[in-house]
């Protein structure tokens, strides 16, 4: 498939200088309670919330070793994945106090306990949390954590041990991996008693997953994907002999899923230059090559307000492709040119979408950048006291 880039230069970087005024109510008047985005960074010692609108930082937490983060789903919180588990970071988007406008962020001592906190995910108000250490799955109505302490939960205990992933669906049914510490071979299927009701273990190193339009599930395999649709599971072989597929990015409103893809299983490094498209109706899947000088890592793709396909390539451009031909319709200079990072947890570039605005991080320079993808503009650029590696965006 060939591509037509159109290169947009963006001029020079200009910071607003916005900042929200909360005002005290009158005595006849009703009190509001303001909301706002926040952007979340773990760095080499830390964490730094950052207001979403003007990046400007409102806490730096310190906090040791390397953290992973992730979205609870609320509009509030994040979950970090700690040595202890899960551990719950308020982000404080909004609060109910009289006359205060937001809450201050801060790490809570809440911890939903793990060993060896691995996937976060988030469906149909739900937020499901996989320990790799013991395989076991835990699974919390995703409001409930804006009520103060730990919500209540289930733990479904897993076969083995190992690097896996669920999703639990709107009636009930729980997708989980199938695995061990050697090897990961397919999901299964449990009804919302916790029965199981069906298997396939024909996904070799089962990684990822995502849901699309009409609940329809994708996870991601070494020479394919494997579908769940209306209670079956169906594999879709990829095109090539080895052709791997580890995340999703996936939109509720789109049946066409996206995946990152690599043809060559001795490549070195963690960039990729091709994208596989899956059809979920069809139960079909096309690979695109991306242009000439285009590549990406697992933490450079998303999804735009219209379910376009958004890659950060090393060539520091931020290019649109259209999710049902794979064709670029526009690209966007945003940082300077970077290479594949050593390791995967190396602090390199990262893209994150709210709605209609696109954070992208440049850690050679300690920034992050937002960009609006109506008109590819960087709004607002920051930079930072330390170098940003993982990032999450709350939506308040």
């Amino acid at each position: 498939m060939k591509h037509t880039t159109q290169l947009i230069a963006v001029g020079a970087i200009v910071a607003l200088a916005l900042t929200a005024c909360a005002s005290t109510p009158g005595e006849n008047e009703t009190e509001e309670t303001p909301q706002t985005s926040r952007v979340s960074l773990t760095y080499d010692g830390g964490i730094l919330v950052l207001d979403g609108t003007t990046l400007e930082v409102e806490a730096d937490i310190p906090l040791e070793g390397f953290n992973r983060l992730n979205p609870a789903g609320d509009g509030r919180h994040a979950l970090v994945t700690t040595t202890a588990g899960f551990q719950v970071l308020d982000l404080g988007t909004w609060t109910d106090s009289e006359g205060s406008h937001v809450a201050a962020p801060k790490l809570t001592d809440l911890v939903f306990e793990a060993e060896a906190a691995g996937h976060v995910v988030r469906h149909d108000g739900k937020t499901i949390l996989f320990a790799d250490g013991t395989g076991d799955t835990t699974i919390f109505e995703t409001a409930a954590l804006l009520e103060g302490g730990l919500p209540e939960t289930e733990v479904v205990v897993s076969e083995e041990a190992h690097h896996g992933v669920a999703i639990e669906l709107a009636d009930g049914t729980l997708l989980t991996t199938l695995g061990n510490s050697d090897t990961r071979t397919g999901v299964r299927a449990l009804d919302a008693s916790r029965s199981e009701v069906d298997r396939n273990e024909q996904c070799p190193s089962v990684h990822g997953e995502g849901a699309a339009a009409n609940e329809v599930a994708v996870f991601g395999c070494s020479d394919g994907v494997l579908i769940y649709d209306s209670g079956e599971f169906v594999k879709v072989q990829s095109p090539d002999v080895y052709g791997r597929t580890g995340n999703q990015y996936v939109s509720e409103t789109s049946t066409i899923a996206v995946g990152d893809y690599n043809s060559d299983p001795d490549s070195e490094g963690y960039l990729l230059t091709e994208l596989v498209f899956i059809d979920t109706v069809a139960k079909t899947s096309s690979v695109v090559d991306l242009p000439e000088g285009v590549s990406y890592t697992w933490r450079g793709v998303g999804r735009g307000p219209s379910n376009e396909v958004l890659v950060l390539s090393s060539d520091g451009s931020l290019y649109q492709l259209d999710e049902t031909t794979g064709d670029v319709t526009n690209s966007w200079a945003v940082i300077d040119p970077w290479e594949s990072p050593v390791e995967w947890q190396d602090a390199h570039p990262a893209l994150t979408i709210n709605g209609s605005i696109a954070y992208v991080t440049e850690p050679a320079t300690n920034e992050i950048h937002a960009i609006d993808l109506t008109t590819g503009d960087v709004t607002v650029s920051a930079t930072l006291d330390a170098a940003p590696n993982e990032i999450a965006v709350v939506t308040g």
